[in-house]
């Protein structure tokens, strides 16, 4: 095999699609160096960054192919292949065709080849054996939104929903515990709206059950962001019975005023995410919450950027990604009346040091008490991983002589807080006492 290099920009979705197309351009034979760059453009913050890594890839792979692929190449394909460093464009349909790695392998790729997304109506299956040395897998269940929030580009880039069949999501899965993951996050574009389009139309909660079921050696599954309008009682019921299914929940919240939320064309308000919030605790006490928050939404006063905080205040958001509004053209929002730039990061300042102070007082509830810890990786003297409700842990190697492997699935007592994650020198279950004050986690 070649050497192809794949660089990810953006989200999960991105993540399970770079593994995919590694394999296919694997499969291709191809015999030259590739880089594939894989883009997002969910702001024009992230187009200008995969600008920027095309660049800084070609000037440290002169040698290589550059093709460019994700949603930025779907929604600008003309753009990028104007680009001197650009070989290929690729839309997100012809990233994952073994057609295009083919004809990529044999020198007749063309320049652009990127088609019209909305006449895609269904998602195949892409089955990986491993994601790229790692314990943690990212799933594709679903891609594209029927949705049209007024802030979001992205329907245009990924076309309309649809969903990969449970039976294939099954098997997908399987495969890769059997090749050693041993935890699972599920991804898509709107994830919660899941099965819609399939036959019978399951819902997520349905998929979670059968995965749970048919796969019982898979040790952990985490979902990635929820619309907090289609979380049903059957997704909240699982979380109570289900102790595989990890208490972490990401809500797709984007701001806590209703008016804006109204602007934002969402089909939640406040109250909703409230009641929602409570409903989760209740079925599971453990359950830790993220957020994603729009700040200097078109139009939002310093009264509405406040309910925002109130909100995130009152349900205790541990983990917040905040973006100041990036206005993407072509969408309703951006020909609103625009709130300034300033004021739209200053807003996103106020509100992340609001999410630390959150995120360091839901840390120090959980000193001293056991945490199941997912070891991820060996990392400047300490091995790095999640707690079940993906809390980052550091187990440090000098603390207590306990030898655990990446993969392993640890107890710990954490007795310190440093830089947005725990430190824990105790651990209680798991791992291999030593006489010796140095140790290491061994990969597995």
């Amino acid at each position: 095999m070649s050497d192809i290099a794949v660089i990810t920009l953006g989200c999960r979705l991105n993540a399970f699609e770079a593994e995919a197309m590694r394999r296919l351009a694997g499969e291709a034979g191809i015999d030259r160096p590739v880089v594939i760059v894989n883009s997002c453009a969910v702001t024009g913050e992230a187009v200008r960054q995969t600008r920027q890594a095309i660049r800084r890839a070609r000037r440290e792979r002169p040698d290589a192919a550059v093709v460019v692929t994700g949603c930025a190449a779907q929604l600008d394909p003309d753009g990028f292949a104007a680009m001197p460093e650009v070989d290929h464009v690729l839309g997100n349909a012809e990233k994952l065709e073994p057609a295009s790695f083919a004809a990529l392998a044999a020198d007749r790729l063309p320049r652009v080849k990127v088609s019209d997304i909305f006449a895609l109506r269904e998602t195949a299956p892409h089955l990986i054996d491993g994601f790229a040395d790692r314990v943690r897998a990212f799933v594709e269940i679903q891609t594209g939104c029927d949705h049209r929030c007024t802030f979001c580009i992205i329907p245009y880039a990924r076309g309309a929903s649809r969903s990969v069949p449970m039976g294939a999501v099954v098997e997908q899965i399987r495969r890769l515990v059997a090749n050693g993951i041993r935890e699972v996050v599920l991804t898509g574009v709107d994830l919660t709206s899941y099965g819609g389009d399939l036959p019978g139309r399951p819902q997520l909660a349905d998929l979670v059950r059968r995965i749970l079921a048919l796969v019982p050696e898979l040790a952990r599954l985490r979902l990635s962001s929820l619309d907090p309008a289609e979380v049903d009682s059957m997704l909240v019921r699982l979380f109570a019975e289900e102790e595989r299914l990890m208490p972490h929940v990401h809500l797709s919240l984007q701001a806590g005023d209703d008016l804006i939320l109204k602007r934002m064309k969402r089909r939640h308000l406040a109250g909703d995410v409230r009641r929602l919030v409570e409903e989760l605790r209740r079925a599971r006490p453990d359950i830790i919450f993220g957020a994603d928050v729009i700040t200097g939404f078109p139009t939002e006063t310093d009264e509405q950027f406040a309910n925002t905080c109130r909100l995130v205040e009152e349900c205790g958001i541990a983990f917040l990604h905040v973006f100041p509004y990036s206005a993407r053209k072509g969408t309703p929002a951006a020909r609103m009346p625009q709130v300034p730039a300033a004021v739209r990061k200053e807003r996103a300042r106020r509100l992340r040091l609001i999410g630390k102070r959150l995120r360091d007082e839901v840390l120090g509830t959980l000193l001293g008490r056991p945490l199941s810890v997912l070891v991820e990786r060996h990392e400047q003297g300490a091995a790095l991983g999640h707690s079940e409700a993906f809390v980052p842990v550091a187990i440090p190697d000098a603390a207590t002589g306990a030898r655990a492997s990446v993969g392993e699935v640890v107890t710990v007592r954490a007795d310190a807080r440093e830089d947005g994650r725990l430190v824990a020198r105790d651990v209680v279950q798991g791992g291999t006492r030593s006489s010796s004050p140095q140790h290491e986690v061994l990969a597995s």
